[in-house]
């Protein structure tokens, strides 16, 4: 682990909902407040710390309330720009799937500005995307152009003074593949947010999902894992069969095993070990991941700030190698253009 680096972060998410036993730890205070803005969670840091009476020197702890309270002023601003997008899609007859974001929070975390979030996250039926990207844009909101057939592609991306909100028609798009998102659509469950209409990913549907998009990242943020972790301590009814079976349905089932393995390896996440073994890649895969999503290289996030290592990692873990390349030849083909 590098001197930048400490184990603290892993020790307080692994431990929750219970308090870390012992001590609070002696080494850099200033590490570990860096480590809680990296990974998206200073506001949950300094909640967990006061929990467990685990005191940070003056000016740590003054840094971390303004890293948390910077984080909480950007969270209203994107809970302003859901609020706002949710009632203009409603107005055209369009409730949509909030992915990821402030309403994950708000269901998850103790208190929902906890969690680092910049943008709105919105799931729609692929033949209500027009309807929705013209509702979206009355508020202000510009359009960046895309291609809405290529598989590297999964949402539109509508921008302005008020923020980005990215409207998805594909759940996911990455390592060649995609997810489309309209099974997703049909299975997600009514529910209210703050006075609003919305709708929630079914409960399997969110564990796939969270685990592809953490994955599709390689892990470079804890919060993500973190998520998965929640999410199965709050659903303790989850159907893992289901899990399971959607995830095999994805065409990236590794990917999903990634993610999970992680949060159950670094965090103590309640996941079966025998969806585990259901959704496990190759041994060589399996060895692969356990080194690059190691605690100490999480914690870094290494692979984020090398490119290089980031394509390779992409390249050697994908669950299937010619739709992966088939997608680096056109990125890199891209880049030239």
């Amino acid at each position: 682990m590098s001197p930048a680096a400490s184990p603290t972060l892993l020790t307080l998410l692994q431990a929750w909902p219970a308090a870390p036993a012992g001590p609070a730890p002696t080494e850099s205070a200033d590490a570990l407040v860096k480590d809680a803005v990296r990974h998206g969670l200073a506001g949950f840091v300094e909640h967990a710390l006061a929990r467990a009476h685990w005191p940070l020197p003056e000016d740590a702890q003054a840094l971390l309330r303004r890293e948390s309270l910077s984080g909480a002023a950007r969270g209203m601003r994107v809970r302003a720009l859901l609020s706002r997008s949710v009632e203009a899609l409603a107005a055209v007859g369009v409730v949509p799937v909030l992915l990821k974001g402030y309403g994950l929070s708000r269901r998850l975390y103790p208190e929902p500005l906890q969690r680092a979030t910049t943008d709105v996250d919105l799931l729609v039926a692929r033949d209500r995307v027009l309807c929705s990207v013209h509702a979206l844009e009355g508020l202000g909101l510009t359009t960046k152009p895309g291609d809405a057939d290529r598989d590297d592609t999964h949402h539109v991306e509508l921008t302005g003074p008020a923020g980005l909100v990215e409207l998805h028609y594909r759940a996911l798009a990455g390592y060649g593949q995609a997810l489309e998102g309209d099974a997703l659509v049909a299975r997600a469950e009514d529910a209210e947010l703050d006075g609003q209409r919305v709708r929630f990913l079914c409960a399997e549907d969110e564990a796939v999902y969270l685990a592809l998009h953490a994955s599709n990242h390689l892990l470079q943020r804890l919060a993500w894992l973190f998520d998965l972790k929640l999410l199965a301590l709050a659903r303790p009814m989850l159907d893992w069969d289901v899990v399971v079976t959607r995830a095999k349905q994805t065409g990236l089932p590794h990917l999903v095993w990634y993610a999970w393995d992680a949060a159950r390896r670094l965090l103590d996440a309640p996941v079966p070990e025998r969806v585990l073994q259901a959704l496990a890649p190759p041994v060589w895969q399996r060895a692969l991941a356990t080194r690059l999503f190691s605690g100490p290289r999480l914690l870094d996030a290494e692979l984020a700030r090398n490119k290089p290592a980031w394509v390779a990692a992409k390249l050697a873990l994908a669950p299937r190698a010619r739709p992966m390349v088939r997608y680096a030849l056109r990125r890199l083909r891209g880049l030239r253009r």
